[in-house]
């Protein structure tokens, strides 16, 4: 690529050595390219393992430049009115690049200037409810921008499902899939510093701390991305889109650089039951199957602790005398009232249910705090294995995402060195320590509780324990019957796509705004 974007003030960097391709790796895998576990097992030529959105976005932004033929932006949602580099625009809204720094004039100006490219942006049908105030710029775009800019609703998913996965392919040569969104409040460095000036809402209020990851791959595992992006497109639009013609060289950007070279990478999804096709569960197969086989250790970060499963399949582990050890983080409170009410009460029963099954003292639940101890809202979606199995993607560890929602994560086995390296990135980061002191102290201390209790503050930035905390009767009720949490079993092929869609709804609730706006005019002209 022409242009390098340079460094900026602010960001913790705690650099990862590159590893290529370990023979153990590619015969785990290979027998695997046809396993249940996974949909595909393709080389990534180039993988790189980020961790925020920061460094995220001023990446994809290179990439989003460079893509000539096809842009696949597949998402639970896109804001197209927020910068991607907040606190770098001049005075006319332009980032250092000379383009415009927010997302959707920013893909006006590449469009027009790249002849050939197409950009397809694939949106949850229900963040439409979620947030409708940001289904007018992306409808704008597409009604009155280039027509090679195509904006869709996906609705083809069960009544109250999801589109969660969080894809983006550039001329299938490099894509990145994990957690994090292109979206209000996701920005912020690995320091999360406390009242970070950048760090704030459209409307100019303080956005909270935030802790996201994502990958980058190039190459067969780009290309199989690609692949996934426009059977997602398809399903929703009935559109079969072509594959881009091959490039003389890979988009990938100058100022990242890769974890791992030359490996195979696992690809694994969920997908609900929907117009007689089965559940696909690649996702909870893999992780369960990881669970089960682990050794000494179970690192997990993610959203929400829900999953019935997940969570029996961990309680399993901690009966069993001399098994591992397992440190889970999650945030300290969810994003509303209501979801905290719906999602966290499951999860203190999870807890105490752990909390009894834990004889050895195997078993801890933090949250991340600031240095200000605000609390850090953990929105990675990260599962860690010994020093065998990586997972990042979309899933959180909550029954939807075993089982409910769309979802895809990227899967990493047998680079010991690399997935040990980025739990040790996680963790110091977690802790404000170097890599090399959380190394020092897990190897002298035997394990990874005791290295997070010896180097864990109790002022300032740190982990916290999770405690459980009083619960409500709208708690109760919502755990319960598991409403917002439900699944589909395995070999389900129920008609779930038949009857009321999200869709449905939405389309409901125009027609009744609508109406009422009519008939408020009618009374006034009356």
């Amino acid at each position: 690529m022409a242009s390098k974007l340079g460094n900026y003030d602010g960001q913790m960097r705690t650099a990862l050595p590159t590893f290529r391709h370990a023979a153990c790796m590619g015969s785990r895998m290979s027998k695997n390219k046809s396993h249940e576990r996974y949909w595909r097992a393709p080389q990534a030529d180039r993988l790189a393992l980020i961790v925020d959105a920061c460094d995220y976005f001023r990446h994809l932004r290179e990439v989003i430049i460079a893509t000539r033929q096809q842009l696949m932006l597949i998402g639970w949602d896109f804001d197209l009115e927020i910068e991607m580099l907040p606190g770098e625009s001049d005075k006319d809204g332009l980032a250092p690049d000379g383009l415009p720094n927010k997302i959707g004039p920013f893909l006006e100006k590449v469009i027009e200037r790249n002849t050939d490219l197409h950009i397809y942006i694939l949106k949850w049908n229900g963040a439409v409810l979620v947030a409708p105030g940001r289904l007018a710029p992306g409808a704008a775009l597409a009604a009155f921008g280039s027509a090679r800019i195509h904006f869709a609703l996906d609705g083809h998913h069960p009544f109250g499902a999801c589109h969660h996965q969080k894809i983006v392919v550039a001329d299938d040569s490099i894509a990145f899939c994990g957690g994090i969104d292109m979206t209000e409040n996701r920005w912020d460095t690995s320091e999360h510093l406390p009242n970070d000036p950048r760090r704030l809402r459209k409307d100019g209020s303080p956005s909270e701390p935030w802790h996201d990851a994502t990958t980058a791959v190039s190459g067969p595992a780009a290309a199989a991305l690609g692949d996934l992006a426009r059977q997602r497109w398809k399903r929703a639009q009935d559109e079969t889109l072509e594959e881009p013609s091959p490039r003389d060289a890979a988009v990938w950007p100058d100022d990242l650089s890769p974890n791992a070279t030359d490996i195979e990478v696992g690809i694994a999804r969920t997908q609900p039951p929907f117009d007689g096709s089965p559940l696909i569960n690649e996702i909870e197969k893999s992780l369960l199957h990881a669970i089960e086989t682990a050794e000494s250790s179970l690192y997990i970060e993610s959203q929400y602790f829900t999953g019935d499963s997940v969570c029996e399949a961990l309680e399993k582990r901690l009966k069993e005398k001399g098994g591992p050890e397992i440190v889970i983080i999650n945030p300290e409170y969810a994003l509303s009232p209501f979801e905290d009410d719906a999602m966290h009460e499951q999860r203190d029963r999870k807890i105490s249910q752990l909390s009894d099954a834990d004889r050895e003292e195997r078993f801890r639940m933090y949250y991340p705090v600031t240095k200000a101890e605000q609390s850090i809202y953990v929105h990675a979606k990260i599962f860690i294995a010994d020093q065998k199995i990586l997972h990042i993607g979309s899933a959180n560890m909550n029954n939807r995402s075993m089982g409910f929602d769309t979802e895809c994560n990227m899967i990493i086995e047998g680079q010991e060195e690399l997935i040990a390296g980025f739990r040790t990135r996680l963790l110091s980061e977690h802790l404000a320590v170097s890599a090399e002191e959380f190394d020092e102290t897990h190897k002298e201390r035997g394990g990874l509780i005791a290295a997070v209790e010896a180097l864990n503050s109790t002022d300032g930035r740190g982990l916290r324990k999770m405690i459980d905390r009083p619960s409500s009767l709208r708690g109760n009720l919502l755990a319960d019957t598991q409403i917002m949490d439900p699944r589909y079993a395995e070999g389900d092929t129920t008609s779930a796509g038949q009857g009321i869609r999200p869709r449905h709804i939405a389309a409901l609730i125009g027609t009744t705004v609508a109406g009422y706006l009519g008939w408020r005019g009618w009374r006034k002209r009356k």
